[in-house]
């Protein structure tokens, strides 16, 4: 799911005045220079190697809304290019026109990208070729709706991409959601995401896969011939959670449902052959963020067998590298790795395995690299103490490929992987220390818990806005847990909080915290609790829990997950955590909602939401509210309006980091009176 006093009123309030409105400027120097900080850095969006592993493309910011793709070549680092944008396009100041999903052909004489330039804001796809330095890109569509998901044929004859025709909105649950006025079903609030292909040389364009099924990402066979893609019947915000693999013709073809899982399921890959579908399977909290273990179906259907049972980690992404070889990433320990399986034996190549003490990622799935032939790659990665860049070659043997951040350095603490034990389970996290830590000194901690469930923390550089930072740099110790459901550890450790919300994960957390505290100089009378989505519901649930916590501040929570359950975007992604519906089974469902223990709460909480979250709507961070008022508790809520799950102003996300400094500094701060 995922990541000042409220005055009710009839209407929401001004963008400028839910951003601003009771909020003191940055409260000192030293936040005011670790935002100008996250400003600057500049956060490359994809990198992809071409097929021949010659040359990476890779997607840059301009302005604060704009980008362009650059091409730089990898023999001898020679000078770099930039794609021209279209003739027509539009800029003024910093709101610049946008190009992005840069995606070679296999004879990487061409790259495919989407740009809105040359169109007020509705991207279109254009084909550029790099060797023609005077061609200008030619565009191939004049389309209205959502695109994404550029992807050509194996024969480089067609693009297939995802399309959302008319779209209002992005696909996915993190967006807005649209207002929920008029006549109200699921047919009106639905939009259809499909598998579109455009010929390259005719540029015609047929929707191929049904109008009644919603499509979240697909592959072409090695033949061209051929999709498979995971999909639901609409609303595709909704049913992703029992969405099924699905193959079919191309051209004008028929779904034939290959396997309808008893999980969700993600990253769907044909075998060279074309004779096996490789795909990631597990209990997975969010479309997008996959993590489980992998599997290998035959492409005709049959049972699905896995074939990374009981593995200590969570493959998130994955690729062929022949035709019994499989690479893939995956998540362990707070840690990113590449390994090879050989599908026909189960044995692991240990000499191909790679480990990045950092974030990767090429821009286009979690944890996806871009590959070449030759097995040359190109990723950004990032962690605590490192701004993300560019980098490509052998994984063994990266070069820098970017210096956009090379001036930059952090302005909080350094950072420690952390391991405890915990009623059996073997947990993991991430610790920032303070900015200025001396050991003569106490300090308060914050814990800052994800969201998902199913997530991990890794070590990544912050991107602005809420996060663990900014309270290293106020000399807060942070610490950010990897409990009971988290990914890294394998399946069963991401299954183990089913049915048990807020209370193993709970456990996990306190228990690190006492682990720490053992070893470091932290003030147990000044311990705070945040967290946004999952990590919301869990900083509502913990104060009604236990009182260990001085402060809290619960972004997009979730307090009740009985009305929850009527009232979000997504209720499928419950069933398969909590074993059955609320109207089958509510006890379940009580058991781990905040309201039916609030008067066990004492501790002061910020809480803050979008008016349009569909994931975690705004009722349940309203009931919260309202029960700590109630209780006498001191509470606050801030709505901002046309905010989802996810904030897209950059004003209101930094609204909510300096109302939650504020929040902690107030109840527990950094020096002692």
């Amino acid at each position: 799911m995922l990541a000042m006093m409220f005055c009710v009123s009839s209407a929401p309030l001004p963008a400028q005045q839910a951003a601003s409105g009771g909020t003191d400027a940055p409260q000192n120097q030293a936040v005011a220079r670790l935002l100008a900080t996250l400003a600057k850095t500049h956060s490359p969006r994809q990198a992809a190697i071409s097929p021949d592993g010659n040359t990476v493309a890779w997607v840059a910011s301009v302005g604060k809304t704009g980008s362009r793709i650059h091409l730089s070549p990898l023999a001898g680092m020679a000078s770099e290019q930039v794609i021209a944008a279209p003739a027509g396009m539009q800029s003024q100041g910093d709101q610049k026109c946008r190009e992005w999903d840069a995606a070679w052909s296999p004879d990487s004489r061409q790259i495919a990208f989407l740009s809105d330039c040359a169109s007020q804001g509705q991207p279109q796809i254009f084909l550029s070729s790099p060797d023609s330095a005077r061609q200008k890109p030619r565009q191939l569509t004049h389309f209205k709706g959502f695109v994404h998901g550029l992807a050509w044929s194996p024969d480089g004859k067609q693009l297939g991409f995802l399309f959302v025709e008319n779209a209002t909105r992005p696909a996915g649950a993190l967006a807005a959601m649209k207002p929920a006025v008029g006549v109200i079903s699921a047919e009106t609030m639905a939009e259809v995401q499909r598998v579109a292909l455009i010929d390259v040389a005719s540029g015609s364009l047929t929707q191929a896969t049904p109008a009644n099924l919603h499509v979240y990402e697909f592959s072409w066979s090695p033949d061209s011939r051929s999709l498979a893609y995971v999909a639901a019947a609409p609303p595709g915000e909704d049913n992703w959670w029992v969405a099924q693999l699905y193959t079919q013709a191309a051209a004008n073809g028929t779904p034939q449902s290959i396997l309808k899982p008893h999980m969700q399921i993600a990253v769907p890959r044909w075998s060279p052959d074309g004779t096996q579908i490789a795909f990631i399977g597990g209990l997975m909290s969010d479309q997008g963020a996959p993590g489980g273990d992998i599997y290998l179906i035959p492409s005709t259907g049959g049972a699905a067998k896995d074939i990374t049972p009981g593995r200590k980690a969570s493959p998130a992404w994955l690729h062929w590298t022949g035709v019994h070889r499989l690479g893939f990433t995956e998540g362990v320990d707070g840690e990113s790795r590449y390994s090879v399986l050989d599908t026909a034996t189960g044995a692991e190549d240990r000499a191909a395995r790679v480990t990045f003490p950092q974030s990767i990622g090429d821009g286009r799935y979690e944890m996806s690299l871009s590959f070449a032939k030759d097995g040359k790659a190109a990723l950004i990665k990032t962690d605590f103490n490192t701004p993300p860049e560019v980098w490509a070659g052998p994984l063994d043997h990266l070069m820098q490929i970017t210096h956009l951040n090379a001036s930059l350095h952090p302005d909080w603490g350094k950072s420690e992987s952390v391991t405890w034990t915990n009623e059996g389970f073997r947990v993991q996290g991430w610790l920032l220390y303070p900015k200025d830590y001396d050991t003569q000194k106490k300090y308060p901690l914050i814990v800052y818990v994800h969201g998902g469930p199913a997530s991990e923390v890794m070590p990544r550089w912050p991107y602005g806005g809420y996060g663990p930072a900014p309270f290293s740099t106020l000399n807060y110790f942070v610490l950010m847990p990897n409990p009971r459901g988290s990914y890294g550890e394998g399946e069963p450790f991401t299954r183990a909080n089913r049915k048990d919300f807020g209370y193993g994960d709970l456990r996990d957390i306190l228990a690190g915290v006492d682990t720490i505290s053992k070893k470091l100089p932290i003030d147990p009378a000044r311990v705070g609790l945040t967290g946004w989505s999952y990590g919301g519901f869990m900083t509502m649930f913990a104060v009604t829990q236990t009182h260990r916590f001085r402060a809290a501040v619960a972004g997009a929570g979730i307090s009740d997950w009985k009305s929850y359950y009527g009232e979000n975007s997504i209720d499928q992604w419950m069933v398969p955590y909590f074993g059955a519906s609320v109207y089958d089974d509510p006890a379940v469902y009580g058991k781990s909602s905040a309201i039916n223990f609030i008067k066990n709460a004492k501790t002061p909480m910020l809480i803050v939401v979008g008016d349009r979250d569909g994931e975690c709507p705004a009722p349940q961070s309203f009931e919260m509210w309202h029960a700590l008022q109630t209780m006498h508790v001191p509470v606050k809520l801030v709505v901002y309006p046309n905010e989802g799950h996810g904030f897209s102003s950059p004003a209101d996300r930094q609204d909510v980091l300096e109302r939650a400094l504020a929040w902690f500094t107030q109840y527990m701060p950094a020096t002692q009176p």
